[in-house]
């Protein structure tokens, strides 16, 4: 893949390669976007996070648990 940049960016890219001590532009440019993979992946957590605080009550983990075992002995027992 080759990018084309506008001078201006491109001796912006040069001068953080010598300023982060990067040995080219591509070890650059494949930093900043992993970095704005992560950011992005922590984005959409973040946004789960949200949607999963309003979605409700919250129900104690012993609830959920005691559920999950009963539903699983009904289905073992349906399976005899």
């Amino acid at each position: 893949m080759h990018i084309s940049l506008p001078e201006s960016l491109k001796t912006w890219v040069e001068q953080e390669v010598e300023r982060r001590g990067y040995g080219t532009a591509s070890e650059y440019v494949r930093q900043v976007l992993r970095e704005e993979q992560k950011r992005q992946l922590r984005e959409e957590v973040d946004q789960k996070l949200l949607e999963a605080l309003d979605s409700g009550e919250p129900i104690p983990g012993e609830v959920v648990f005691k559920r999950l075992r009963t539903k699983n002995e009904a289905r073992r027992r349906q399976a005899r």
